[in-house]
């Protein structure tokens, strides 16, 4: 038996991980663009982050509870340093992050948005510079600004133009601080874990998706003070608890058990399949458009981060 067959499973789960975070875009369009009262739905950015994050926390906290008497995570930082941490990645990977998702999916396009967010491996590797003493070579430059060029066509020739350009240039960007935004937090999640005494990767990420959503709480409470209490219909429920459970938690656990079983150069690789389904879904979900132009700035992208991808990867042999 190969070692694929010895692992269908593996790259089954890994490929629905990829369906999954791919349709993630089209249903945080529907829920973020809701706030247009030419809509008729409920729910703005803030809220739907939230919410969101109401689910996830639910679960979490359902899952420390269960292995309390068996080793199983802690669900609070236990000193000082863990909470400050904590504080900084709640900050960072959920509050900043969900803010300027939610509201960049009200502004753009769901397929924009997903061949935009690819570019995330680039930041990270261009952050680990100041934060983790990391070299920066010509060809992770070069790799820089070949993702910056894939952008660029996929907002100025954007297929989907019965979005203004104005508004989609607003939600791309706020796209592309929200890559910045998470590409920040997995450095600031290295050099946490490499400290003593701090929690496994699981407890870490259950601390900070909690003290996360408590940040996103006043942003929730000021937008609702200017709309009114939301009273969210069952297609809005349904995507909530879409975003929360299954492309947050359980591909969570199943992207971690992928890079456990096929290690994780094989298991990423399937991020590559996102934005694939994110155009997909988009024309499905919402009718969204599709051109050539998406073609060539996701190549370029790709082309960007796997050449920074490689020179770091040299680096940390040499």
């Amino acid at each position: 038996m190969s070692r694929i067959e010895s692992n269908l499973g593996t790259h089954f789960l890994l490929l629905l991980v990829a369906v999954i975070w791919g349709t993630t875009w089209a249903v945080a369009r529907f829920l973020s663009y809701g706030l247009d009262e030419s809509t008729g739905a409920n729910l703005g950015p803030a809220t739907a982050a939230w919410l969101r994050y109401l689910v996830v926390v639910i679960a979490f906290v359902a899952w420390c509870w269960a292995y309390k008497n068996r080793n199983g995570p802690r669900m609070l930082p236990h000193d000082s340093q863990s909470w400050r941490y904590t504080i900084w990645l709640g900050l960072l990977g959920t509050m900043a992050y969900q803010l300027l998702f939610m509201h960049g999916m009200k502004w753009t396009a769901a397929g924009d948005a997903s061949l935009i967010i690819p570019v995330n491996p680039v930041f990270t590797v261009l952050l680990a510079a100041p934060m983790l003493g990391q070299k920066v070579t010509k060809r992770m430059a070069f790799g820089l600004l070949l993702g910056i060029v894939g952008v660029s066509v996929v907002v100025g020739w954007s297929p989907n133009t019965d979005i203004p350009f104005e508004h989609r240039l607003l939600g791309d960007a706020m796209i592309v601080l929200a890559a910045l935004a998470w590409a920040t937090n997995s450095n600031l999640t290295k050099i946490a874990l490499g400290k003593e005494g701090m929690g496994s990767t699981e407890e870490l990420v259950i601390w900070y998706s909690i003290v996360g959503w408590v940040m996103l709480t006043p942003w929730m409470l000021a937008e609702i003070w200017g709309t009114g209490i939301p009273n969210p219909n069952t297609a809005e429920w349904g995507s909530i608890v879409y975003l929360g459970l299954f492309s947050t938690v359980l591909t969570y656990v199943w992207f971690a058990r992928g890079i456990d079983r096929i290690g994780p150069t094989a298991a990423a690789s399937y991020v590559f399949l996102v934005p694939i389904f994110g155009v997909l879904s988009g024309w499905a979900l919402l009718d969204e458009n599709i051109g050539t132009s998406m073609l060539v700035g996701f190549v370029l992208i790709v082309m960007g981060v796997r050449e920074v991808q490689r020179e770091s990867e040299r680096l940390r042999v040499d």
